[in-house]
């Protein structure tokens, strides 16, 4: 076979992968851009406030250390969401449970269902988990914001790279004689 149709196909081959690399990469960006903006959309709309800094919440040491950095600050990130979810909302909720969960709440609610204080207390926290559960999954698709930027920068490299190394293809081509055979 001659080298300079070993050269076209290769290179034309190179150029196709190229540029599927970046469609990938464009679509990656794009799919972190949509995931950050409405998750960032959606908090922002709910307007939670994190405590401001020196409250009594912040003072509890199992919220202040994982809340402190963002004294004040409007809920706007998954991250945010995930600390206020695990180290605000979660605590609180074990406070009012008086260590139960939800389920367990609820079976005692089930065996007394006239004790109006445990409906009240059932009634919390299933809203309070409801809102966090709600919160966790505004940080799970956060990450899956930072797992297609990262998909998306590295398939832009390797598009770029594998344009390169097309074009560099397409320049060996044009310069080999076109007598040259390979392993005849």
């Amino acid at each position: 076979m001659k080298r300079r149709t070993i050269d076209a196909i290769l290179s034309a081959g190179g150029a196709v992968v190229a540029v599927a690399f970046l469609a990938a990469s464009a679509l990656g960006f794009w799919g972190a851009n949509f995931t950050n903006t409405s998750v960032t959309q959606q908090l922002s709309q709910q307007q939670i406030f994190f405590p401001e800094k020196g409250s009594e919440a912040l003072a509890s040491p199992e919220i202040g250390p994982f809340l402190n950095q963002y004294a004040g600050q409007q809920l706007t990130t998954g991250a945010q969401a995930k600390a206020y979810a695990d180290h605000f909302i979660a605590v609180h909720l074990a406070f009012i449970g008086g260590g139960k969960t939800y389920s367990e709440l609820s079976a005692a609610l089930m065996a007394d269902p006239t004790n109006t204080a445990l409906q009240e207390q059932v009634a919390t926290v299933f809203k309070g988990n409801t809102l966090r559960g709600l919160l966790l999954n505004a940080y799970a698709f956060s990450v899956f914001g930072e797992i297609a930027m990262v998909a998306a920068v590295v398939t832009l490299a390797l598009g770029v790279l594998m344009a390169v190394l097309a074009a560099m293809g397409w320049r060996h081509y044009r310069h080999t004689d076109s007598s040259v055979t390979v392993g005849s």
